[in-house]
């Protein structure tokens, strides 16, 4: 596969979907439905400070008791998250968030968020990569330059 960089091959145009520490939960989780997403990165300007998932509403708020109206962000994301930068393999994202079982991973420069990949967007990319190998392949096999009788 050739060296697909997160920034522009994998993550092209995107909104970024961020809110400040002092949101709560309920400002995350509406955004999240509204614009049917996973995650919301904590920022204070462009600055990450963290990331809430629907996974950590699920554990660290629904299922901890907590008041989503009340609890603000800061008390339940995942403070500095591991990041990595848009020149970064897509290849190199996939294993960090295999190793550590993530499904987003902030891109940041110098600390500021420029996008945010998912699972999703990475196999997206696996999958049109093997999309063209099986084109490819086909085309050696079944194609016009290819037969027996050059093989002979």
């Amino acid at each position: 596969m050739p060296t697909r960089k997160l920034m522009p091959d994998v993550i092209k145009k995107q909104e970024l979907s961020c809110l400040p520490a002092t949101a709560t939960v309920r400002d995350a989780a509406l955004l999240m439905a509204e614009r049917r997403i996973a995650a919301v990165l904590v920022t204070e300007g462009r600055t990450l400070k963290g990331i809430v998932t629907e996974r950590d509403i699920t554990v660290r708020v629904v299922s901890a008791g907590l008041d989503p109206q009340t609890t603000p962000l800061s008390a339940v994301m995942t403070a500095d998250p591991d990041t990595l930068e848009p020149s970064a393999a897509a290849l190199a994202a996939m294993e960090l968030m295999e190793r550590h079982h993530y499904r987003h991973l902030p891109v940041t420069v110098d600390g500021e968020v420029v996008g945010m990949v998912s699972i999703r967007d990475l196999f997206a990319v696996v999958r049109a990569h093997l999309e063209d190998e099986i084109r490819d392949r086909e085309a050696f096999i079944f194609g016009s330059g290819y037969s027996a009788e050059a093989a002979v």
